[in-house]
């Protein structure tokens, strides 16, 4: 059971409540997560009751245990967030380690997920052929798993055999484009459980034309791996992978820690977050940066933000998490966000601005 953020980032209502927690994606570890879970959901409870009438707590909490009840920790990654309130009950699981907690706001708390959609070191690698293709998920440069039924899946009948089609470029390139659409269908159903990025490894040619049948172009990565065998050995595959995903990983965080230099060399960075409320409600927020890891609670008006220290938290009207509201103020805007590891913006209090100009 999965909710996008799309969904999830435009719900305001009162008692959006939403449970974080790192889980575990083995056994025996992934047993305690049905206790940690049930700790996080007493907590709920207890901060519900103090808040709203008893008839209120009750169903929400309700709602919350009969979620739990559909959760197989079998199946889990590194995270798990539940979604709760009068209108919404789902879960989904993360490839990212997270902060264990519970949120109750106007809004769901969605800065995980933002952040799980740029972490590339949890991926898919997609071989493909047009005779026949493989999808394995690995992390860093370990196979997690060989991703089985339909997977793999074999060109059986999207090909020509007579003479007068094999040597018809545009008949031969539809049935092509047609098998690679199948592929794609079945690689985002997959993708539904648990959203990695795909990496491809194709010739240059395969690589294109699967991009020009992707529904979901923004998941696979801009680059791709030089075809090897499709039959190769997974632990080989993967070793191959790494040294491509390790790289562009890099890149792109270096490339993002360039931009942030520039702007504040340029005068187009801000540090304090009044001044960035302000911005990002005038539309002039580019990009966000926040450290990993790190919230703030605090009032929020629409022109002013007052923090608060975390033993004030539970207060009537205070946000959980300032940062991930102003997050999704900016997305609405059309920026984004860069998360960096702790200390990086140690100069900054952890959270900082770019401008558009």
């Amino acid at each position: 059971m999965n909710i996008t953020l799309k969904k999830l980032k435009d719900i305001i209502s009162g008692n959006c409540i939403t449970i974080i927690l790192n889980t575990h994606r083995t056994s025996p570890d992934n047993k305690k997560d049905s206790l940690t879970l049930k700790n996080l959901i007493k907590d709920a409870e207890a901060r519900l009751v103090a808040d709203e009438s008893k008839r209120d707590s009750k169903r929400l909490v309700q709602r919350l245990l009969d979620l739990e009840a559909k959760i197989d920790h079998s199946h889990n990654l590194e995270s798990l967030i539940l979604f709760v309130n009068d209108d919404i009950a789902e879960y989904t699981r993360l490839p990212v380690a997270v902060e264990d907690r519970v949120v109750i706001d106007d809004t769901f708390a969605t800065r995980d997920l933002i952040r799980a959609m740029h972490f590339d070191t949890n991926y898919y690698v997609l071989m493909l052929s047009q005779q026949k293709t493989r999808l394995i998920e690995a992390f860093n440069n370990k196979v997690i798993a060989e991703v089985g039924n339909p997977f793999p899946i074999e060109n059986t009948n999207l090909y020509s055999t007579s003479r007068a089609e094999t040597s018809n470029a545009s008949r031969q390139s539809n049935l092509i484009a047609e098998f690679f659409n199948r592929i794609d269908k079945e690689v985002n159903k997959v993708r539904k459980d648990n959203p990695l990025p795909v990496l491809i490894c194709s010739d240059e040619t395969n690589y294109h034309d699967y991009l020009k049948v992707a529904d979901q172009k923004q998941s696979i990565f801009n680059t791709y791996m030089p075809q090897i065998s499709v039959d190769e050995k997974a632990h080989h595959i993967i070793d191959e992978a790494w040294k491509i995903v390790q790289k562009f990983t890099i890149d792109q965080i270096n490339s993002r820690k360039e931009e942030l230099q520039k702007a504040i060399g340029s005068g187009r960075f801000l540090s304090d977050v009044n001044a960035i409320w302000k911005a990002i409600g005038e539309g002039k927020v580019h990009t966000l940066f926040v450290e990993e890891h790190h919230f703030q609670p605090g009032y929020m008006e629409p022109n002013k933000i007052t923090l608060v220290s975390n033993e004030e938290r539970n207060k009537k009207g205070v946000v959980d998490d300032i940062y991930d509201e102003m997050i999704e103020a900016n997305l609405r805007y059309g920026g984004d966000t860069v998360f960096l590891p702790k200390g990086e913006l140690s100069k900054f209090s952890g959270f900082g601005a770019i401008t558009r100009y």
